[in-house]
């Protein structure tokens, strides 16, 4: 009697696929279930290490969009600094799939955050993505308009895309006990001061991860209904748990979480494609050489690794100019439309040192 083993292909089983694969190769990982056309608009958000994903496909020629730039000669760190460059639109990090819905049913007029400005030291900083405005801004009606401009770039983003690429990050969360408004980082950590009466620390499970990234799916698709998805799960450990575990199970669990969530819609929706970035980054077989000393940061290494193979699987090279295009155009040389947003120092596009990651900041508060 023959077995349903018999013909399968030599990586479907450990000892040829993991075990005598040598040290740093990535080995046959990833094979795309889609391709990403070459013409498509990709819009990118979520964690820190999605930064990567979008100066990779930018690197690569990729229509990435970017509807808030700024003129190209504004360095690249100048740039990061007020949230620019990073992603499809100035929204800075996106940690939890909570907060990506919330952020579209807002963008439509939807939802409305419990308060929206946080103060610091005569500064006002608009809570959902307080680090953008490193200074702050002069009042809280500068930080209502700006956020009002902000939501209008985020619609132009997502009905613009034909691809969303979304990087899965944490699991842990802060929220707002009377309207479960979510917020990126906890009151008091960049701006606003905590209240444990007026905040609840939260941590989301399978069904509530996947039940928001499926009502963000499907919002997407009431406006543009062939839009696509590539998903995957941020290597990056937990920087602190309010969780009360030690940090490493804490990080197990959400990681976990993220990553079952993935194949559940990986299996389910045809239109969404995950990429193993987490298991390239987090192998054994890399015996650690993928992360920093502080055994937390992804090395320039790892980054170059993941991302080569997504771009390589994907069909685009690895080395052309950057390019930034506004939503909705064919290329941002077009009349009309803002210069090229990214172009200096890109060969520098992808260390990990460039990453802007808000949630680093809570190291400074360990005994």
């Amino acid at each position: 009697m023959s077995s349903p083993y018999s013909d399968l292909e030599s990586r479907a089983f450990w000892r040829a696929a993991v075990g005598e694969r040598s040290a740093l190769d990535p080995g046959d990982l990833y094979r795309p279930k889609f391709q990403i056309p070459r013409k498509a608009r990709i819009a990118t958000a979520g964690s820190c290490f999605a930064q990567h994903v979008g100066r990779s496909l930018r690197n690569a020629g990729a229509r990435v969009i970017d509807d808030e730039q700024l003129p190209a000669a504004i360095s690249d760190d100048e740039a990061q600094r007020y949230g620019y460059r990073l992603y499809s639109a100035r929204y800075g990090n996106i940690y939890t799939t909570r907060q990506l819905l919330q952020l579209h049913r807002e963008a439509y007029g939807e939802f409305e955050p419990a308060e929206p400005v946080w103060e610091k030291d005569g500064r006002y900083f608009d809570s959902q993505r307080p680090s953008v405005e490193p200074e702050g801004l002069e009042s809280p009606e500068a930080v209502r308009r700006h956020r009002d401009t902000h939501l209008q770039s985020v619609r132009r983003a997502f009905e613009a895309a034909n691809v969303i690429v979304f990087t899965f990050g944490l699991t842990e969360t802060w929220e707002h006990r009377a309207t479960g408004t979510i917020y990126p980082t906890a009151p008091g950590t960049i701006a606003g001061t905590f209240d444990p009466e007026a905040y609840a620390f939260k941590n989301f499970g399978f069904n509530e991860v996947k039940r928001d990234f499926v009502a963000f799916r499907e919002r997407v698709h009431a406006h543009n209904p062939q839009t696509k998805f590539v998903v995957t799960v941020s290597p990056v450990p937990l920087t602190a748990t309010a969780s009360g575990q030690h940090v490493e199970v804490a990080t197990s669990y959400s990681k976990s979480v993220l990553r079952s969530v993935c194949g559940y819609l990986y299996q389910r929706y045809p239109d969404i494609e995950y990429f193993p970035s987490y298991e390239i980054i987090t192998s054994s077989n890399n015996r650690g050489a993928y992360f920093e000393n502080n055994k937390r940061s992804v090395s320039d290494k790892g980054v170059q690794t993941a991302m080569n193979m997504f771009l390589s699987a994907q069909g685009f090279s690895v080395t052309p100019p950057v390019i930034a295009e506004a939503s909705g155009t064919s290329h941002s040389t077009q009349p009309g439309n803002t210069e090229p947003a990214g172009t200096e120092n890109s060969s520098a596009a992808n260390k990990s040192a460039d990453v802007v990651c808000e949630e680093e900041l809570l190291d400074a508060f360990a005994k």
